[in-house]
Order: structure tokens, then sequence, then C-alpha cells
């Protein structure tokens, strides 16, 4: 499969780094993410929208809107937030209505009120703005999670710090006095969830798009001189090897835990291409920019073991504890589903690079939960440029 698709793009110039995944990204938070010019508007391909009639249950026409409103929202997300200043209490896309949501704080003024209606935005009213939120999860942070606590995040619809807790868990001592602790921190909501988190590397198995010793990962996006992926599967000085046994390049540089990114340079015939792949299931798709997806916007995801996989964004900047003991900070939580090989691939929205896959729980029979670690803060930390079409 691998091979005749490389024959195919081979016409076109495009061999592809091991071959790109996916379809459709922080320091600080989503927000932090590099300003990008708006998304262009571009036709949605016919595999995509089949993808979301078949993973949302939409019409073609539906799923085009959707598409649509999406894009409109992640494009006036960042001036409804400085509208809202500091009443701003966290936003995001309301698939229902079709509209970006803003939460902004009851002391805020009517003039900020009528401020962030002006951008196109719905106003939600809450009691803590996104600042208390963020700086209650910081020191949520600052704990030592047992292994049954699963994760933490914002929740801005909730307008809550919500702890995840692994169902079987919920009663052990350490896990009730990290709650406790937390509570003390700020508005706290805990949530079960059926097993831990894990990260989704693999042995070595053929047909991936690339090894790193017994490892098996996928490759995140192109950036000019290499690719971005997981961290996990790589430390810094590492070989890589590619789809067809042929060498890569080297890891550059890697950090995990506290984080989960990675980027490989690439030569030895190797060369990049703003390229994922749709693994037959949609077209490949194109990267046109990395503007951040709102929660609650559609996103998919395509690695090495399950290929493409669709669902919902449903927080960013969570801090996951996963079930070896590595904690790892300012995630993307989604509604996908992932299995092992497919750590390092891409997740996208629209034509927009959102991350690289981390972990999560379940798979792609019983579904589950998969995080990514956002792709701008993987180029801001390494100063690389993404490689768009």
């Amino acid at each position: 499969m691998r091979r005749s698709r490389l024959r195919h793009l081979g016409l076109a110039g495009l061999l592809v780094l091991g071959s790109l995944t996916a379809v459709g990204t922080l320091p600080a938070s989503a927000a932090d993410a590099p300003s990008a010019s708006p998304s262009a508007e571009q036709p949605a391909s016919t595999g995509l929208l089949d993808a979301m009639r078949h993973d949302f249950g939409l019409t073609r026409a539906e799923a085009e809107d959707r598409l649509a409103a999406e894009r409109e929202a992640t494009d006036l997300e960042p001036a409804a937030r400085r509208a809202a200043g500091e009443a701003f209490g966290g936003s995001w896309f309301d698939a229902g209505a079709g509209r970006l949501t803003v939460a902004v704080t009851s002391d805020a003024s009517p003039s900020t009120v009528r401020a962030v209606r002006a951008t196109g935005a719905e106003v939600r009213t809450v009691r803590h703005s996104a600042r208390q939120l963020d700086a209650a999860k910081a020191r949520v942070d600052r704990l030592d999670a047992p292994t049954g606590v699963s994760s933490w995040r914002v929740d801005q619809r909730a307008n809550a710090l919500v702890v995840d807790v692994v169902a079987s868990e919920r009663a052990d001592n350490d896990v009730r006095r990290f709650l406790e602790e937390a509570r003390r921190s700020g508005p706290v909501t805990v949530r079960s969830v059926p097993s831990a988190p894990r990260t989704f590397a693999a042995g070595t198995v053929g047909g991936d798009p690339y090894y790193t010793g017994n490892v098996r990962c996928s490759i995140g996006f192109s950036v000019h001189g290499g690719f971005v992926t997981a961290g996990h599967c790589g430390r810094a000085g590492a070989g890589v090897s590619g789809w067809d046994g042929s060498y890569i390049g080297t890891f550059q540089g890697s950090s995990f835990p506290d984080n989960d990114y990675a980027w490989v340079s690439v030569g030895s015939g190797w060369w990049t291409v703003p390229v994922v792949l749709g693994w037959g299931t949609v077209s490949d798709q194109l990267v046109r920019g990395s503007n951040v997806a709102p929660v609650g916007a559609s996103i998919c995801r395509s690695g090495s073991t399950t290929h493409w996989h669709c669902g919902t964004v449903l927080a960013h900047n969570e801090t996951v504890n996963y079930s070896d003991g590595a904690v790892v900070h300012q995630l993307t939580k989604t509604s996908v589903c992932a299995e092992g090989g497919d750590s390092g691939g891409s997740f996208i929205s629209g034509d927009q690079a959102q991350g690289v896959t981390s972990g999560g729980w379940g798979n792609c029979s019983g579904g589950g939960e998969t995080w990514f670690q956002p792709v701008n803060e993987i180029l801001s930390r390494y100063g690389l440029t993404l490689h768009t079409a």
C-alpha cells in the first residue's frame, strides 16, 4: 500500500518524509500560539466530508456548513478574547448553534459584553475568569498525582477545573487526598474514566512511517529541515529509519516527560512536503497553517496503526498523568481513538495542523480519548517553520 502510494506521489515530486499522517497545535496555552493569517477558504474533499458523515452522522450539506462555521470561529476567537480582556472566561465552538461562544465574568462591564458580541461571538456569563482557573490549575500541577488520577484541565464550558479519576481507584486514599488538595486550589469537578492513559509507541512491525531502535511511531508534520513527532518516541541523537528501512535522519531535540514533543532532521534522499496521509479513507491532505481549533471543533487524526479517525476537541491545556508515572503538561484532549504505534502522528482540523499524538486510553474498536501536543509549541520551542502548501 505504501509503495504504490509513493510511486503515485513521486510523479508530483511528493516523496514524503517516511510519509506524513493525518488530516484536518503552545508555550503557555493554545491562546499563546504564534499568530497566523485566517485560513483560506478551501473546498472540503469528498473523503473528508464522507468521514464527517460517518463519524458525526451529518449530511454532506451539514458537514460543509460545520466546517465553514468552525473556520469562522477559529478566525474570530483572537479578536473576541481581546475584546473580553480581563473578564475573559474561556471560549468554545458550539456545534449546535454553529458559533463561537465566549464566556465573560459576571462583573464585566456592559461595554465589554457589547464588544465581544460585536465580534460575532455568543456571550455566556460565568463566575471565574480564565486567568483564575489557569492559576488554580497551575497550583494543582505542583501536586504529586497518584496513578489513579488520570488528568486534569480547565473546562471552559463548566467554568471549573475538571479532574479525571480512574473509576476503580476512586476510593483510593492517595486519590482522595489529591482531590482534597485540588479542591483547595479552586472549583473542582471530578469525572470517572474507565482506565489510565498510556502512550502509543509500539514494538517494531513492518509498513510503518519510522522506527527508532525497536520502537515504532508515526510522523507528525513536515517542517523545513525535518518533521515533528512525539518526544517519548526517541531521545536527541537517536537515529531514525523510514518505512522502507532506509536512514532518514536524527532526533535533533526531544522532551519527555513534562512535554511530549521532538523533531527529527531529514536527509539521505528524503525530503519534506506539506501532506498528511488519508490512508485511503480520505484523500491525502495539504497543510495550509496551524490556526488553533477551539474546544468543540471537529478534528481528525492519522497514525500508522489505526490510520484515519475523527472526533472533537474536548479541552486545551490539560495535564496528563500517564500510567507509567510520566506527567505531561499543556496537552489537548480529543474524543478521537488511537492505539500503539500511532504516537507522534498528525492531528489536523480542516487544513490546519493542530498537534502530534501523545497518548490516551481505549482503542479504535471500543472507543476512547486521545491527547496531542500542540504543534505551535513545538515550532516555538525549536525555532521551526511549518511546511505549508
